[in-house]
């Protein structure tokens, strides 16, 4: 099988495998909020988590979907050898066009203005791709496929560097409450620090949907923030679906750039419980290995 070949059958795969199987990561945080949510005694918040976990049980014996949302087709592309970009473009819309019309999935993706439908869960523009280059001589692809009602749910602040970490902290969490039940929780909370305001933006889409749950982030007062951040965003009591408990969160992630001087752009994105991500290794004689 050709490379080309090779990334358009790993593109339409893993739009599959991400809407079907929940990554072993949040599968684990999930449990432990169920687990969590019944040491509290919360009866209602522990049997929504008990619904969220036979949810996924449901899909894996099914095999089937585990939304009806199947999102927009966000790919994080990390290249380690000489490739066509633009070929692997079409080749990863090709995929999720096969995709959409083999399984067959919900199509979303519309015009902003007319919402004329494409029908194909790809247009101008979509599926995203996120390029990155390594020297691993492979390339790796990970899908995440982003529904709308946590994608909705997306904030950006300019603050002035006097805020400091209090002004970080508190545009935080004035977003969670913000959001509220829309996005599903318990969420995964990605936020982007620094840089400029697009690169905040993006630094916290990757943080909400590309990183596992439990990593901390390598910086330690960035890490320290993640930590104070989730605790007091599940002392909101929001809790799953809304409905009041102990777990509104079930990550927090921050990614970080160097910014300017005189600025500290704040950006929030937040995932869904969910947490749908797929990965595929290619080797350059065109060999998939998916990840479990």
């Amino acid at each position: 099988m050709s490379i080309y070949n090779s990334i358009e059958t790993a593109a339409r795969e893993l739009y599959l495998r991400a809407l079907k199987d929940i990554p072993q990561d949040v599968r684990a945080a999930l449990a432990e909020a169920r687990d969590r949510e019944n040491q509290e005694g919360n009866a209602t918040a522990e049997q929504v988590m008990f619904t969220i976990l036979e949810n996924i049980d449901t899909a894996d014996a099914e095999d089937t979907l585990v939304c009806q949302d199947t999102g927009l087709a966000v790919f994080k592309v990390n290249i380690g050898f000489p490739i066509d970009v633009q070929e692997l473009d079409r080749r990863l819309r090709k995929g999720c066009e096969r995709a959409t019309a083999d399984y067959p999935l919900r199509s979303n993706t519309v015009h902003p203005l007319t919402r004329k439908h494409t029908g194909t869960n790809t247009g101008q523009g979509i599926p995203v791709i996120k390029l990155a280059f390594s020297t691993s001589n492979a390339i790796e692809i990970t899908l995440a496929p982003k529904g709308s009602g946590s994608e909705n749910m997306s904030f950006l602040k300019m603050l002035t560097p006097a805020e400091g970490r209090k002004g970080v902290k508190k545009f935080v969490l004035q977003c969670i409450f913000d959001s509220g039940a829309r996005p599903c929780p318990p969420m995964i909370v990605g936020i982007g620090l620094g840089g400029t305001s697009d690169v905040a933006m993006q630094l916290a889409k990757d943080a909400s949907t590309f990183r596992k749950i439990g990593a901390s982030n390598s910086d330690p007062d960035i890490a320290a923030l993640e930590r104070e951040l989730l605790d007091q965003i599940n002392q909101t009591g929001i809790g799953p679906q809304g409905l009041g408990g102990a777990t509104t969160a079930l990550a927090v992630h921050i990614e970080w750039a160097h910014t300017h001087i005189s600025q500290n752009p704040v950006a929030v994105n937040i995932q869904c419980w969910r947490g749908e991500r797929a990965t595929a290794v290619i080797s350059p004689e065109g060999t998939i290995e998916y990840a479990s």
